[in-house]
């Protein structure tokens, strides 16, 4: 027969410790969703990457065989995400930051004061991203969704709007500050972040960068622009409207995009070069 004898104070006090102690090291370890930090490496797409962009009807994860799906940040849920990542894929947020849209749920959190001309959609007008103070905490709520949903990555759109009619006077100085602003909220929140169109301001801003997203450039003659992101070792996402892949995937591939026709609404449809 053993005979147990009870511990005295100070072992019963150690013993007590050492389980606390290893309760919180669980609890500091055991992470079942780990979410974008700083302390994590950022995703940056190799340039030729295949890639998917749906931001209209119900999101279809089987429309194509990309590892990367650019989708809607409000419209698409924490499920949707984690569906695609069970896929293997790799998955940006969408998110306008250089415009006012007055169907999304923070539309009233804009004062009026900020919104500008319209952009030419409807319900959307530019935003003065001269007023970084009054745009900064709500970019930051946008941000926040994105990670908080689990999105690698956030494609913010209209980052150009210096070069269009916005209702105030936008430089290029006032761009270069909101755009890099965008890709500091993105970084510091452990996701990486494309810069959208903007092609001027390329050279200034492929460092600030980990991809970038291009409407018609074939159409317009300008993909040899976005060359500074394919040398840095960085994807370039970019889709045509109006042409066909006859008409420019023979350039994109010699250039390195990641090329694809898109119909302009953006549903789940795509011919990729």
């Amino acid at each position: 027969m053993t005979v147990r004898t009870p511990l005295d104070r100070r072992s019963r006090s150690a013993v007590l410790l050492a389980f606390v102690g290893l309760l919180l090291l669980a609890g500091c370890t055991a992470d079942p969703v780990p979410r974008p930090g700083p302390d994590r490496p950022r995703w940056v797409p190799g340039p030729g990457t295949p890639w998917q962009w749906q931001l209209s009807g119900v999101l279809d994860p089987t429309a194509a065989d990309a590892p990367v799906y650019d989708i809607d940040g409000f419209e698409s849920t924490a499920d949707d995400v984690a569906r695609l990542h069970r896929d293997g894929r790799k998955v940006i947020c969408y998110i306008n930051a250089g415009s006012w849209e007055d169907f999304r749920p923070d539309a009233a959190d804009y004062p009026a004061a900020v919104r500008g001309k319209s952009n030419g959609w409807p319900g959307e007008r530019w935003l003065d991203i001269r007023r970084l103070a009054v745009l900064r905490p709500l970019l930051e709520r946008r941000f926040d969704m994105c990670r908080d949903k689990g999105f690698d990555a956030v494609e913010p759109d209209l980052m150009d709007g210096y070069l269009n009619d916005t209702g105030f006077p936008l430089t290029a100085e006032h761009q270069l500050a909101f755009n890099r602003m965008l890709a500091h909220l993105a970084h510091e929140r452990g996701m990486s972040v494309g810069l959208k169109n903007d092609l001027p301001q390329i050279p200034a801003l492929v460092r600030d960068f980990d991809f970038a997203v291009n409407e018609e450039c074939a159409q317009y003659g300008e993909c040899a622009l976005l060359t500074p992101f394919v040398k840095a070792g960085k994807a370039v996402f970019h889709v045509e409207y109006a042409l066909s892949t006859d008409e420019f995937c023979a350039e994109a591939r010699r250039l390195g995009l990641s090329s694809m026709r898109k119909r302009l609404e953006l549903d789940a449809w795509r011919d990729p070069c």
